[in-house]
């Protein structure tokens, strides 16, 4: 069955490809390393297809590879994307909500209706992951990095609220980060997981942190979290999901967020 339409989400860190056949989406992604390979596979497969791009390599990938490509903005991607996953997965979000992409770093979004807009944007994100985590433990592979993640204890590495008021009750929830790393000098025998969990920790509360920021500003009460850096990624999802009852905000996790860009793309066309 042949290929008509492509969509490329070239990133910092990986390509995402979604592609329809038969009538039905299909989902690939590579490692930036592997674009060769990558755009090899996918040429011969469809050799005629219209091709959308987005991304921050997008203009990259039109140049050498797809010269009749079409680039697509990334934030009019990512946004489209998440919007056409929300109804494919029929979750119903009439009011105003937020969205936020955790891809190689962080950007949030405001959408209503058919309108959106990008409001807030940070340096921490997957690439923190993956380069703090190479730092810390000598590992440089993402799905090795999150199964070091699952076994970890943060508390051997963060200094937590109880740490601080102990042998006293905390007035608020005592495994809260009251500092993270701060326990690195008084406990220099953490191990790769427990300092690993801690990084995805400070990831989860900062990307929270701002969430219920740009959720109050915006008057919403939903979050929908897209990206990457969530493919596969409990440790990540569980600590967003633990402030959901704190911060008084629903937490939507999409079941293809990582593809919104490519998909948006491809919409596009």
């Amino acid at each position: 069955m042949s290929v008509q339409k492509i969509g490329i989400d070239a990133g910092g860190s990986l390509i995402k490809i979604a592609y329809e056949q038969s009538g039905s989406f299909h989902y690939r992604k590579y490692p930036i390393a592997d674009l060769d390979s990558a755009l090899g596979w996918l040429k011969m497969l469809a050799p005629d297809a219209a091709v959308a791009l987005t991304g921050g390599k997008s203009a990259l990938l039109k140049e050498q590879y797809f010269q009749r490509g079409f680039i697509f903005p990334e934030f009019d991607a990512a946004c489209t994307g998440a919007v056409y996953f929300l109804k494919d997965e029929q979750i119903n979000l009439d009011e105003k909500f937020i969205i936020v992409n955790i891809g190689t770093g962080t950007s949030w979004f405001v959408v209503e209706g058919s309108n959106y807009s990008r409001i807030l944007g940070s340096g921490i994100g997957g690439g923190t992951l993956m380069g703090l985590g190479a730092l810390l433990t000598g590992e440089t592979d993402y799905s090795r990095l999150i199964k070091l993640a699952e076994t970890g204890e943060k508390g051997n590495v963060d200094m937590l609220v109880k740490d601080i008021y102990f042998p006293q009750e905390p007035p608020i929830d005592g495994n809260l980060t009251a500092s993270n790393f701060a326990k690195g000098s008084i406990n220099p025998d953490s191990s790769s997981e427990d300092r690993i969990a801690s990084v995805i920790n400070m990831i989860g509360e900062t990307v929270i942190l701002l969430s219920m920021q740009a959720a109050v500003a915006n008057q919403a009460t939903k979050i929908v979290y897209i990206g990457s850096t969530l493919a596969g990624n409990e440790p990540l999802k569980q600590c967003l999901a633990s402030y959901k009852k704190m911060v008084g905000l629903e937490h939507i996790f999409l079941d293809h967020g990582e593809y919104c860009g490519a998909i948006g793309a491809l919409m596009s066309l």
